[in-house]
């Protein structure tokens, strides 16, 4: 078994699930995510590609669950080497002035809140030589797309802080920028777009993964 760790958040579909994917066997994969059935379908195709993982069915939300995922890694492997952090939430699409209240604080919750929470418990077990890799995104600023854009640009915001901060100590702190994939969050934003045209996760994944690796 690898002696390389590689935490990702958001693994039960989508770029994460690909990811992961991508990694295995070179990384044991510890995946988080809500659904344990896309969790198990990930396990799977790891184990199929000769790789290990260990499935972490928690919201990310959740401080105390964070907590405990966190020194759990920690009693049982000292480390990680790489936290790929591709959890989001995408509220409904709507103007600015129409924004729910309920919409807007899920998503600094998840966009947010949370990102902060598992920098701080993360930053820990990366040391001075792991990576931490997060998504932007084009998509935030368009119309209608305020409160995805908010607070993903929140959270961008506080990825490069990190990362300025850390350009002498470590750990390596890296923004990544996907193309367009025919993903569930993309779905929401462009309804009926031809997704046949875009580019597949597993593609993506692959061709970003030199820049996820430390």
């Amino acid at each position: 078994m690898t002696d390389k760790i590689a935490l990702i958040t958001g693994a039960s579909r989508g770029l994460g699930a690909a990811i992961a994917k991508a990694l295995a066997p070179e990384y044991h994969i510890i995946a988080v995510a809500r659904t344990v059935g896309a969790l198990e379908e990930l396990d799977d195709a790891i184990q199929a590609k000769g790789g290990h993982s260990t499935l972490a069915p928690m919201d990310v939300t959740v401080d105390a669950a964070m907590q405990q995922l966190c020194r759990g890694i920690h009693d049982r492997w000292g480390k990680l080497d790489l936290w790929v952090h591709t959890a989001i939430h995408a509220a409904p699409l709507s103007p600015a002035s129409h924004i729910a209240p309920k919409d807007f604080a899920s998503s600094m919750d998840v966009n947010v809140t949370a990102t902060q929470r598992l920098m701080s418990y993360a930053a820990p077990l990366l040391g001075t030589k792991g990576r931490a890799v997060f998504c932007d995104d084009a998509v935030a600023g368009q119309k209608f797309h305020g409160t995805y854009g908010a607070t993903k640009a929140a959270q961008m915001a506080l990825v490069r802080s990190w990362a300025a901060e850390t350009t002498h100590t470590g750990p390596q702190v890296a923004i990544i920028a996907p193309s367009p994939m025919p993903t569930a969050l993309r779905a929401r934003f462009f309804p009926g777009e031809d997704r046949n045209a875009l580019c597949t996760t597993d593609a993506e994944a692959a061709r970003l993964l030199d820049q996820i690796k430390p």
